[in-house]
């Protein structure tokens, strides 16, 4: 679970912090929920978790509902925020963010 890696009222902030639509900042996010202290392994880890399809890649449909990978409160993301999320991680151009 999502909270064996990263603490529950950190998520809970993250997530809140974001509610509204169109808010979406993944780099605040993801320093925010406390991923950028946490190991390679960790923050691999989370990619798994939220790779629900487990195909090695998290696509663009997957991307949509990250923050209800995080908790179920969370929002669906807009197409516009899902589109920059893709672009930030999609380093190849493949249309998928991979584990590394």
């Amino acid at each position: 679970a999502m909270t064996d890696l990263l603490s529950a009222e950190d998520i809970k902030k993250a997530v809140g912090a974001f509610s509204a639509a169109e808010s979406f900042n993944y780099k605040k996010f993801f320093e925010m929920v406390g991923l950028k202290k946490k190991s390679p392994e960790d923050v691999k880890k989370v990619f798994h978790i939220l790779d629900k399809d487990q195909s090695g890649f998290i696509e663009e449909e997957e991307l949509k509902f990250v923050l209800k990978g995080f908790t179920p409160e969370g929002r669906d993301l807009s197409d516009k925020e899902t589109k920059a999320l893709l672009a930030a991680g999609d380093k190849d151009g493949d249309g998928k963010i991979g584990a590394d």
